[in-house]
């Protein structure tokens, strides 16, 4: 009888002590880098709590300005400041192509809240070699609430005998004015790039760019087209639908054209020779989850790269609206996906033609 008691006592010291441990141990850490701003705190509401406290993890979140040099650095150091970080896709394929990042399965991604598998869950670009998408963002298009006749395609902004007044265009690249100009002239969504990888395409682009001279105004930052269309010195203008863009001019209530928007994404990547990329999928495959990316989607006018989140995306906490009609993947039938590594391959050389087009205007 005193051995039973003696056994009992020495399995509940153990269970005890290890019970102690385990709420008493370090936390394995996890830092996940990421955007300052509306975005990051979306995030850390949505993502990065949430894991933590589920997966007994503590994540820790680190900020940084996109520069691929912070990347290099760390994988050339082994000195890794950011276990996951949160790319814009074009630095995403360029850090990918350069081995800076560790390729990812995307076949062991969970599939979607409503079943669908990863594969067909993701819009598309958002899957790659190295990284997993959870945002979308796009360029579309605003006009002033005094048009007439309800503008609704790409076309109608192209047709200035339809709906006069000047057109806003962003300065800053080729990319973006070039694509939509060869889907207004008719070129079908799976040959824009093909045309546009030969000059009789680049020119054909610019040339329908040139329809819509005397009327062309220019905008190269965020806030800048709102301003425009509301002050009257644009009629319509192209916008990015995200901070400064067409979510912040709701209240103005701009006409808004999602037709033929021009999508990218964010996405997520994990450094190369990262000791703890176990931990950092693991992560990724849980933040690019259904509840996840639509948790960040009610919070911020980011459309999640998952079509099974659009359902559960719910009221802005702060601002108590409905954030669905704003995001870009809630109109999506006729989104396109800019290709990023196209541009990665082909901006330099299209770079001065698009500057010498410029100089002309």
């Amino acid at each position: 009888m005193i051995r039973k008691i003696l056994l009992v006592v020495v399995v509940l010291s153990v269970a005890v002590a290890a019970a102690y441990f385990w709420l008493t141990r370090p936390l394995p850490i996890l830092t996940v880098t990421t955007w300052p701003g509306a975005y990051g705190r979306a995030q850390a509401h949505a993502m990065t709590q949430p894991y933590g406290s589920a997966k007994h993890v503590d994540v820790r979140i680190a900020q940084w300005e996109g520069e691929l040099k912070d990347v290099a650095d760390a994988v050339a150091g082994h000195n890794y400041k950011g276990d996951v970080i949160d790319f814009e896709l074009p630095k995403a394929v360029e850090a990918c192509r350069r081995g800076l990042l560790e390729k990812i399965d995307t076949t062991t991604l969970p599939p979607g809240r409503d079943g669908t598998p990863a594969a067909a869950d993701f819009v598309p670009g958002a899957l790659g070699p190295c990284w997993v998408g959870s945002v979308v963002y796009s360029q579309a298009i605003i006009f002033a609430p005094s048009v007439a006749g309800e503008p609704k395609t790409l076309n109608d902004f192209f047709d200035s005998a339809k709906f006069p007044g000047a057109r806003a265009l962003n300065r800053s690249s080729a990319k973006f004015n070039l694509e939509m100009a060869l889907l207004a002239d008719g070129v079908a969504p799976k040959d824009v790039y093909t045309v546009l990888s030969t000059p009789d395409g680049v020119a054909r682009a610019l040339h329908k760019l040139d329809s819509l001279k005397p009327n062309l105004v220019w905008w190269s930052a965020a806030g800048e087209p709102a301003r425009l269309v509301k002050s009257g010195a644009a009629t319509f203008a192209t916008i990015l639908n995200g901070e400064g863009g067409i979510f912040d001019a709701r209240s103005d209530e701009p006409g808004i054209i999602w037709d033929r928007q021009l999508y990218e994404l964010d996405v997520f990547g994990i450094p190369a020779g990262d000791p703890k990329k176990d931990m950092a999928l693991d992560f990724i495959r849980f933040a690019t989850g259904s509840v996840p990316l639509a948790g960040v989607a009610s919070w911020v006018p980011y459309g999640p790269a998952r079509r099974s989140s659009r359902a559960l995306v719910g009221n802005n906490p702060d601002l108590h609206i409905a954030m669905t009609p704003w995001l870009p993947t809630t109109h999506f039938d006729t989104a396109f996906a800019v290709d990023d590594a196209w541009w990665l391959a082909h901006g330099a050389e299209i770079a001065p033609r698009w500057q010498a087009w410029l100089d002309q205007h």
